[in-house]
């Protein structure tokens, strides 16, 4: 989608596969002509919150250059206690509700997995690909409102 913005906020808390997820989103944009600006947070539970932030600035970033979408990265390994079942679903009710109240673009690239093997299978571009399916989405759904536009 040649002339897309796109704001990658990717969670760190995983930086192995966050890099993995990154190279893929990457490609993908490259290869459609997209231009794109990368933000960092913590972890998943703070996706929804930072997409946001630029939603109230406009959807523009600190250049001033407006984002016609948004791609979310992260990962939440189940661990001992029910902290993974909340992250899960918090995260991706806060992204969810930013797509139907604000009608973003949205690529949804968060791994939710019983462990690290299952996370990085997800994460690699020869495998499962969950990188390179979440611009794919949020390039799609740029051109999809364009048709309405």
């Amino acid at each position: 989608m040649a002339g897309a913005h796109v704001m990658i906020v990717e969670a760190r808390f995983y930086d192995e596969i966050a890099d993995r997820m990154m190279e893929s989103v990457i490609a993908e944009l490259d290869a459609a002509g997209a231009t794109w600006e990368r933000f960092q947070v913590p972890g998943t539970f703070e996706l929804p919150g930072a997409i946001r932030m630029a939603i109230g600035n406009g959807h523009k970033s600190d250049a001033g250059k407006p984002f016609d979408g948004y791609i979310a990265l992260g990962c939440v390994i189940r661990g001992e206690t029910t902290h993974y079942d909340y992250v899960c679903q918090e995260s991706a009710r806060g992204l969810n509700d930013l797509v139907l109240e604000h009608g973003v673009a949205l690529g949804y690239g968060v791994l939710t997995t019983e462990n690290g093997e299952q996370a990085m299978a997800r994460a690699q571009r020869d495998q499962h690909d969950r990188g390179g399916a979440a611009a794919r989405a949020c390039l799609a759904m740029i051109a999809l409102r364009r048709q309405f536009h």
